[in-house]
């Protein structure tokens, strides 16, 4: 039997691809999705070409994630997710093991979604779409009216992506990739220009700057731009990576989960916070100084934006590299004097620090961008890493996800109503 276990001293059990699914309550598929994430150590068979694995090791993993849908579901605690993406520790985030900052200093936007991906820097990568790809996306978004925000065009785009794609269903790891490196570049050629180009090409940065102003774009610009790209590709469970995952684990498609992080992203506490903050600045701007502004926004009863992050206690990471690169850029400088002044006025009653949200606006607001930029620049680097999650929780148990509610409702039975 399946079960019986070997005698001492002889090899350890080893169980072949369809008893590891059977066992894992997965498709074989999985299973090697399990091996290429390293959960699991596969063996070709003696003389064969077939894989096996080995049992306890097969077992051990079973009961992992038998606990773990245990520990989730209706105990009113946080949900917790395996991933090996990205942590966040004392102040810094690390993608992979590699601190995130450094990362994104020292490799593009395209590098940094590749190692996200797979693990691997693959230097000089880059993201295009073939021209059949841009045109249905831009067909479809087209039809909107003009004053659709990005973010509706961008899941308008996915929309339309998918409904081309025949293979769309297929999750294996190298077509869910396939996807990633031409729906990104979709969605971004999908946007409105304003600024035309005879050739819609190098980096993805220069493309989506295209799309934010019709200033020029000198290097330092673009650097900022390309850096805030890399930097906001991933920050672990937020609330429109959770809805990502979530439809992954129901085994939706890529584009869908990407719709569904896009949908959770244009909440004013999520992507369109930075927008906030753009607003903020030119107020202070037009004031010359922050005092009235703060009070304003206090008076309101809103608060601050750009400021605090309940995962940082001191400045946002993302926000100090931008600052730093954003010192470079002449035209920054005098709203990088407005956003020390809110830090510093609002400090005089709380101690909150900059997020990456105020240097997103720092940025737009320098560069005659819209306020929907910022969220825009948000959109377009998430969707890298929302890929990499969806990844992830396809190799994981389906459904594995599912809460149960808490019912605080009237007793039943209860009558029925007249």
């Amino acid at each position: 039997m399946r079960d019986q276990q070997p005698a001492p001293g002889s090899p350890a059990r080893r169980l072949s691809t369809k008893e590891t699914a059977e066992l894992l309550g997965v498709k074989p598929e999985t299973v090697y999705a399990y091996v290429s994430r390293g959960q699991l150590s596969s063996r070709r068979a003696p003389g064969g070409r077939a894989s096996t694995f080995d049992a306890g090791e097969v077992e051990a993993l079973a009961r992992r994630n038998r606990r773990e849908a245990a520990g989730t579901s209706g105990t009113g605690t946080d949900l917790s997710v395996r991933t090996r993406l990205t942590l966040i520790e004392k102040d810094r985030y690390f993608f992979r093991g590699v601190d995130a900052t450094e990362l994104a200093l020292r490799h593009s936007y395209e590098e940094v979604a590749e190692w996200l991906w797979t693990g691997r820097l693959t230097p000089g990568a880059s993201l295009t779409a073939p021209r059949s790809a841009v045109a249905v996306a831009r067909r479809a978004v087209g039809a909107l009216p003009e004053h659709t925000s990005p973010t509706d065009r961008m899941r308008v785009a996915t929309i339309a992506s998918a409904a081309e794609d025949p293979l769309r269903f297929d999750l294996s790891e190298n077509a869910v990739l396939g996807t990633a490196r031409v729906l990104i570049p979709t969605l971004v050629a999908a946007l409105p220009v304003h600024r035309e180009s005879r050739h819609d090409d190098g980096p993805l940065a220069l493309r989506l700057w295209r799309r934010l102003t019709g200033i020029d774009p000198g290097d330092a610009e673009l650097r900022v731009l390309d850096t805030a790209l890399a930097l906001l590709v991933d920050h672990d469970l937020a609330a429109s990576t959770l809805a990502v995952r979530l439809a992954a684990s129901a085994r939706a498609h890529a584009y869908a989960a990407v719709s569904a992080g896009l949908g959770v992203l244009e909440g004013p506490l999520h992507g369109a916070s930075s927008g906030l903050a753009h607003r903020m600045l030119l107020d202070v701007l037009d004031q010359g100084t922050a005092v009235p502004v703060i009070a304003d926004e206090l008076r309101a009863g809103r608060r601050v934006p750009g400021l605090g992050h309940r995962l940082y206690q001191g400045e946002d990471p993302r926000a100090t590299v931008l600052f730093r690169l954003l010192e470079e850029v002449p035209r920054a400088r005098p709203a990088l004097l407005a956003a020390r002044d809110v830090v510093a006025t609002t400090a005089r009653h709380t101690p909150l620090h900059a997020n990456v949200d105020l240097a997103l606006a720092v940025f737009t607001a320098s560069c005659g961008m819209p306020a929907t930029a910022g969220e825009t620049i948000f959109a377009v680097a998430r969707t890298a890493g929302w890929i990499a999650h969806a990844l992830e929780e396809y190799g994981e148990r389906p459904l594995r996800m599912r809460p149960s509610g808490h019912y605080v409702g009237p007793k039943p039975p209860q009558p029925l109503p007249e």
